[in-house]
């Protein structure tokens, strides 16, 4: 490979790389805000400025090609100087309202005036005024004074969202950015720009004042609001999650999500629908009752029926974890009317990252043995009501289609595991309360059979009994370490797999798993495409599994 000289170090570089880029693979920062891997060249902020030797002047390290035997300066005297004089340049009309700007402890300007300005400013003329707070879209809000104009939003709505959608206008020092006359900034990827934005001129309306980001602690996940199954990083305060960003990861979504994604699939985690109870519904209400009574109860119910006459339905939203031991109860009664509703919708995808499967984990659940394909033939089955009673794990699925919902409701017993009253706890006999994603491990598999990891973000109460017997060690190495006093309410919910292996036992099936990863090794012992792995094979990015196809209950 060719090699230049940055700083005295000798580097190696692509051919068609840039000094920036060569510098970035090398670990060598060369500051920059306009400048973004993933968009186009501007060369908007000059703050990549570095001297070449043989090169006349300065040049940007961000469009300037690395050759055979350059050699470039990042921090000799005639560089620093320049970039001391672009940040004063970049700062005087910039307002001083740190304290109220959500970009405060995130912003690079911040970080770059203390690194690279001269820590004092010789403007004293009074400051350009602009628009601030101006709704450029419905979820974006734009602060014009703010403002640096370094054009990544700009970019990234033409290049990467493909709705060219923003423009800079009145060049000059008055120059600000706007949507086109009659527009507004609303593609599904508008919430990606307030992350590429490298001051607070960009915020999002739902985060905005909500805290400040030192006060947050995030947690590696995985976005459940379509299969695409975005790595993401969940932000919580006071076991409350108040927003999620995306992670990195080339083999997924580089750097991306969409704005449904980071807005629609938290909310519920607390709401005022949480189910909080285990529930019997006796005379058409809901009576709480404690756990061992709902076990007992559900298997005494059960066993009134032939197994013929069960369907048990699994979940593409929940784990694999959660389905594996939901498919392992469900051999140990007889019942092989195993299935799972599909959550397709045509024409809701398109060519960046939003699937047409709203399920995170449709191929998870077709590993541990349930079917989509026959689907449709139990739901017929409970119409002609061959099929009596049913057994849901985590899914509404009478909100699906009103025909389920016709059909769930000739069922003689309907037992469900649910994180949220909804459509289908109305019409369920027995309610047990389901941790959400947040609060669990476990995995998921992806569109592209990549098998990948949640961790819990927030405390439910079954965590924290957990935790009291857990070494910290362990628990740091197997899921998301968290201050175990943190204030802040706390739903007496269990993982899926937990209620599912606690009535096994009342069956004398023995499924009784102390941690999600324990349930995961041995659902590798068993499934051919998991053979071999654990959770620390998967890591933080995930790995792609080899084949995914459809199982019987058999095989699993």
């Amino acid at each position: 490979m060719p090699t230049l000289t940055i700083d005295g170090n000798e580097v190696e570089f692509k051919n068609g790389q840039t000094v920036i880029e060569a510098a970035k693979d090398a670990g060598i920062e060369i500051p920059h805000f306009c400048w973004h891997p993933k968009l186009s060249v501007s060369g908007n902020c000059r703050v990549c400025l570095v001297e070449i030797e043989k090169m006349p002047k300065l040049v940007i390290a961000c469009s300037t090609m690395a050759a055979e035997g350059m050699v470039v300066h990042t921090q000799s005297d005639k560089t620093v100087k320049a970039r001391n004089a672009v940040m004063e340049f970049i700062l005087i009309n910039h307002p001083l309202d740190c304290p109220i700007c959500d970009e405060a402890g995130e912003c690079k300007l911040q970080d770059y005036a203390f690194n690279h300005g001269v820590g004092e400013s010789r403007f004293v003329e009074e400051k350009q005024h602009k628009d601030k707070r101006i709704k450029l879209g419905p979820r974006i809000m734009f602060d014009g004074e703010r403002c640096i104009s370094c054009s990544r939003c700009i970019r990234f709505s033409d290049e990467i969202a493909g709705e060219n959608q923003l423009t800079f206008v009145k060049r000059g020092d008055r120059v600000t950015i706007t949507t086109f006359p009659g527009e507004e900034f609303d593609n599904p990827y508008t919430l990606n720009t307030v992350d590429i934005c490298p001051v607070g001129a960009l915020t999002s309306t739902d985060f905005r004042f909500q805290s400040r980001v030192w006060e947050l602690s995030s947690t590696k996940s995985v976005c459940i609001g379509c299969s695409r199954g975005c790595n993401t990083e969940i932000w919580s305060r006071n076991n409350k999650i108040l927003r999620l960003t995306p992670r990195q990861n080339e083999e997924v979504n580089q750097e991306w999500m969409c704005d449904h994604g980071r807005l629609d699939t938290f909310k519920f985690l607390n709401a005022d629908t949480r189910v909080e109870n285990v529930s019997v519904r006796r005379e058409g209400v809901l009576n709480t009752i404690d756990w061992n009574e709902g076990f007992e109860l559900t298997v005494k119910r059960l066993k009134e029926y032939k197994s013929g006459e069960i369907a048990f339905f699994g979940s593409p939203v929940a784990t694999v974890e959660d389905n594996y031991v939901f498919a392992q109860f469900a051999k140990s009664m007889g019942v092989k009317n195993l299935v799972f509703a599909p959550r397709i919708k045509i024409g809701s995808g398109d060519k960046i990252l939003i699937t047409e499967d709203k399920s995170p984990n449709a191929k998870g659940a077709e590993l541990t043995g349930f079917s989509a394909k026959k689907f449709d033939e139990v739901m017929d089955g409970i119409n002609f009501r061959k099929i009596k009673a049913a057994f849901i794990l985590e899914d509404d699925i009478a909100s699906l289609r009103e025909d389920y919902k016709e059909a769930l409701s000739r069922l003689e017993l309907l037992v469900v595991t649910s994180t949220n009253y909804n459509e289908l706890t109305e019409m369920a006999d027995i309610i047990f309360p389901a941790s959400t994603y947040a609060e669990k491990n476990g995995t998921f598999v992806n569109v592209n059979n990549r098998l990948q990891r949640i961790r819990p973000a927030i405390a439910a109460e079954d965590m924290d009994r957990a935790l009291d017997g857990m070494a910290m060690s362990r628990w740091d190495k197997f899921g998301t370490r968290f201050d175990r006093w943190q204030q802040g309410k706390k739903y007496p919910s269990k993982p899926s797999w937990k209620i599912i292996s606690e009535l096994a036992e009342k069956v004398n099936l023995h499924l009784r798993y102390d941690m999600a990863e324990t349930v995961f090794e041995e659902a590798a012992s068993k499934i051919k495409e998991l053979k071999g792995l654990n959770y620390d094979d998967i890591g933080e990015l995930g790995i792609t599994l080899t084949v995914v196809k459809q199982k019987t209950t058999e095989e699993v």
